[in-house]
């Protein structure tokens, strides 16, 4: 449990290489990155569903770990398509402020 947890709390370094994949559109390696870490966080989160035995708070958390994660796909490609993306920005800043807010138990219902 204590390495998918130490795996899972690497979500700092995947917005790193998102905001690197958002503002340095011309290299290739961060976006190929950025997906790995989604593999990882995907890989890790669900591991320790399995080690708790799903309770339905963090099943919520991982609904809406996964829609960032579409999320942060639909800005970089409407980024490079040069196509409005203001209500993704705003989706992602809320996503990425409630997830790890839920993980670190600082909202818990």
């Amino acid at each position: 449990m204590d390495i998918l947890l130490k795996m899972h709390m690497m979500w700092g370094v995947m917005v790193l290489l998102f905001l690197l994949s958002i503002f340095l559109p011309k290299q290739k390696i961060s976006p190929v990155l950025l997906r790995i870490s989604y593999l990882v966080m995907l890989g890790s989160g669900i591991g320790m569903l399995f080690y708790i035995h799903f309770p339905l708070f963090y099943m919520i958390k991982g609904l809406l770990a996964i829609l960032l994660i579409g999320v942060m796909e639909m800005l970089l490609g409407r980024t490079k398509r040069r196509e409005p993306v203001l209500p993704f920005w705003i989706l992602f800043i809320l996503l990425i402020i409630l997830v790890p807010a839920m993980g670190y138990g600082y909202i818990h219902f």
